[in-house]
């Protein structure tokens, strides 16, 4: 079976729709696919009809924005019931939080000399839950202000960066416990990438599995062979299922294309039985 649990789609931050995103992975030769954006779960229904059609067993999940000591941690959510109330009242104060951060964005970059207004960063995400910096960064593509999104976080939209605004953020052990109450999985994603290594040691990563963390994504193209290593020697020793995902976003995310990495079927057997 070739599983591919961590994929976007223009619901939040990819390019595609959520059956164009299906039928790219079932052209891609996925069997398993989990459709995680963003904040959202707008996209599971047309997924769902999408992946009948293909073929495709459609894992329904999603992608929550948490900060663990400050630091911002993405936390994959699986199979959880997208009508339990308390996690739909924390997923909704993150996606205003998202849209509210917007304005003091585009006034920032305007205070660099560049002509942006929502209007642009809209055409970019009519499809999506809320705009989020990615949006932003198409919109600077659009207006020759860059040459790609890469470029526009590298130069604006990352921290310590001029246009970059600070957002609301679940608390990482609340988004956990959350998922799990509304009888979801819960598997870290690239949790060694941007920095995130000084903050989740393996003390810090077994205090999680205590309060309900099923995972780790531990092949994920953020993570160096050393670093792979190291996560799949810390799942084993705390017996988290171990995952590896492309987080494909179209073609706003180049070189993370979809199924360059998988999950083996006996992790995901444990995961989803």
């Amino acid at each position: 079976m070739t599983i591919d649990l961590h994929t976007h789609s223009n619901k939040s931050d990819g390019t595609d729709s959520p059956k164009e995103l299906i039928q790219n992975a079932a052209a891609a030769g996925l069997e398993i696919v989990a459709l995680t954006d963003h904040d959202s779960t707008e996209g599971w229904a047309e997924a769902a009809g999408a992946a009948k059609r293909a073929d495709v067993r459609l894992i329904r999940g999603i992608e929550i924005s948490t900060k663990l000591d400050g630091k911002s941690i993405h936390l994959l959510g699986y199979e959880f019931d997208p009508k339990n109330k308390p996690l739909l009242t924390e997923l909704g104060k993150v996606l205003d939080g998202r849209n509210s951060r917007l304005p003091a964005t585009l006034e920032r970059l305007r205070g660099l000399g560049i002509n942006i207004d929502a209007k642009d960063v809209r055409r970019h995400s009519v499809n999506a839950a809320a705009m989020g910096r990615p949006h932003v960064a198409d919109a600077l593509v659009e207006l020759g202000v860059v040459a790609n999104r890469d470029e526009a976080f590298a130069h604006y939209l990352t921290p310590g960066k001029p246009a970059y605004v600070d957002r609301y953020a679940a608390d990482l052990v609340t988004a956990i416990q959350l998922v799990k109450a509304a009888g979801g999985r819960t598997v870290l994603a690239h949790p060694w990438s941007r920095g995130s290594k000084r903050i989740l040691s393996k003390s810090r990563i077994a205090s999680l599995k205590e309060i309900g963390l099923d995972g780790l994504e531990v092949d994920h193209n953020d993570h160096g062979e050393e670093d792979r290593a190291h996560l799949a020697q810390i799942a084993r020793e705390l017996d988290l299922v171990r995952t590896g995902s492309s987080d494909y976003h179209g073609t706003g995310k180049v070189g993370f294309d979809l199924g360059c990495n998988t999950t083996a079927y006996d992790q995901f057997r444990r995961l989803f039985g």
